[in-house]
């Protein structure tokens, strides 16, 4: 058995968690060990300054002190979540990962793909996912979900203009590593994003025991 990382990417509203859960919940059934984490988040610490980034703030945070604050959280969550369940050969489901960091700070702030790509490298070496879920859908149809879930976080509250560029983002760099990513349609109805993670479990089982 050998240890798998898989990431859940998209927008607001397009149903990681939930997805992410109904996965685990599937592997398990093939005996399979799962790690279940987010970012930012994923330790005590991570999630600390989780809180710092997702607070609605009278201050305006800089875009850079973003980014730096996101790869401090990733650093911790490396050390302390990610990299030990990969080396026991679990399966690491994760809400969220660096393709969120290029889609959020680089695509939404603007951030240079460079800047990103350094950071990346030096945080996580040459560590990436082995398999990553794009879940997509209009913006519009995110956004009305996040707000029917209450209260809105800071990046829940950017504008439409933000979060069409995040999407973007995404779709392209789903489209500029098909081997890695897998982009499902997170519009349809629950059920029917279900079976398309369905279609992918032979997969990933496989690899899992390769």
């Amino acid at each position: 058995m050998s240890g798998l990382f898989i990431t859940l990417e998209g927008p607001e509203g397009a149903g990681k968690s939930t997805n992410r859960d109904y996965l685990a919940a599937r592997l398990r059934e093939h005996g399979l060990d799962v790690v279940l984490t987010r970012e930012p988040g994923g330790t005590p610490l991570a999630e600390k300054v989780r809180e710092l980034l997702l607070a609605p703030s009278d201050e305006v945070m800089a875009a850079d002190t973003e980014l730096l604050l996101v790869f401090a959280a990733r650093a911790q969550h490396l050390a302390q979540v990610i990299r030990p369940a990969l080396a026991k050969g679990s399966v690491v489901l994760c809400d969220r990962f660096t393709d969120a960091t290029y889609a959020y700070q680089g695509g939404g702030r603007g951030l240079s793909v460079a800047r990103i790509a350094a950071l990346e490298q030096f945080v996580q070496g040459d560590l990436r996912p082995d398999l990553t879920l794009v879940f997509d859908l209009p913006v519009e149809v995110g956004l009305a979900r996040a707000a029917a879930r209450g209260r809105l976080d800071r990046f829940e509250q950017e504008g439409q203009a933000f979060f069409e560029a995040v999407r973007q983002a995404y779709l392209q760099r789903a489209q500029g590593e098909p081997q890695r990513y897998n982009l499902l349609d997170a519009a349809q109805p629950l059920d029917v994003v279900q079976r398309a993670i369905d279609a992918l479990l032979p997969a990933i089982v496989e690899r899992c025991r390769g």
